[in-house]
């Protein structure tokens, strides 16, 4: 087991288009154990994809899942189709996110991690359209034994925060990810991090710059690269107790093998 202080490091499936033999590499180069596993070639009926990832030694910090009506190509079309937001995808979506908790459950996993599209809290009726949705989600979840966790990034931490105050749901948390406040341009993470704390019990390591045009994505960094603050970052995590595992996620770039690589060396390094 590879550690940045006393967390275990890992890495997000995806990052390597959950395929089972380059996520074996990186474990055999790097000697992490931990994964953030996508759960959408199980559900979607890949044959042996949970038991090549268990076989191959891996531990599950977090699961997650995805929705096929989420268009990322802009901000504008990720903002009209992300996450639970969209009405007409809604009882379908509802149908996949059981899939996902029971899936999470059987595999002894607590957490189930996803985007919940954007929030916003000034329109009462959007607002509690997905307060509701959010519960039964949280619902479901919780009569599961599993936690399910906020994505951070599609909106500001006062917003998440005022979100999941107003949800008061146990079976709710969040995964915190620092380059999506920078790639969405919804804040500063050392901010973000200190508010949304108490709730946070998985983290990515994702770095980020800033969009030059406002309403344009940021642009993703390889670890240390980006403004998200490496050491800094990581220093305000231990600051606030934080104890879950540290997850590499890596979505652009022709170098990820190598970008995984260096962020865990980094993470290594890290003394506090």
């Amino acid at each position: 087991m590879k550690v940045c202080g006393n967390w275990p490091i890992g890495v997000c499936s995806w990052s390597l288009d959950n395929n089972a033999k380059l996520l074996g590499e990186i474990k055999s180069l790097t000697g992490i154990d931990r994964i953030h596993l996508a759960l959408g070639p199980a559900i979607d009926g890949v044959e042996g994809y949970i038991d090549n990832i268990l076989n191959a030694g891996w531990i599950i910090s977090a699961a997650m899942v995805g929705f096929a009506n989420e268009d990322y190509s802009t901000l504008e079309t990720i903002r009209r189709t992300g996450g639970i937001v969209p009405d007409d995808c809604w009882p379908e979506n509802k149908k996949l996110l059981q899939k996902a908790i029971k899936l999470t459950a059987q595999l002894k996993v607590k957490f189930l991690e996803f985007h919940f599209g954007f929030i916003e809290m000034s329109d009462s009726a959007y607002a509690r359209k997905l307060l509701d949705r959010a519960k039964t989600a949280a619902d479901m979840a919780g009569e599961n034994g599993v936690q399910i966790l906020f994505e951070t990034g599609q909106e500001t931490a006062e917003t998440l925060k005022r979100f999941i105050e107003s949800l008061n749901h146990r079976s709710v948390a969040i995964n915190f990810d620092p380059g999506n406040m920078i790639l969405y341009g919804k804040g500063r993470p050392l901010q973000a991090v200190e508010m949304l704390s108490q709730w946070i019990k998985h983290v990515h390591i994702k770095d980020a710059l800033p969009s030059d045009s406002p309403g344009k994505w940021g642009r993703e960094m390889a670890w240390g690269c980006g403004q998200v603050g490496g050491d800094k970052f990581l220093r305000k995590l231990k600051s606030l107790g934080f104890s879950g595992a540290v997850s590499i996620e890596r979505e652009a770039g022709i170098t990820r093998t190598d970008d995984i690589k260096s962020a865990v060396e980094k993470l290594s390094a890290f003394n506090g």
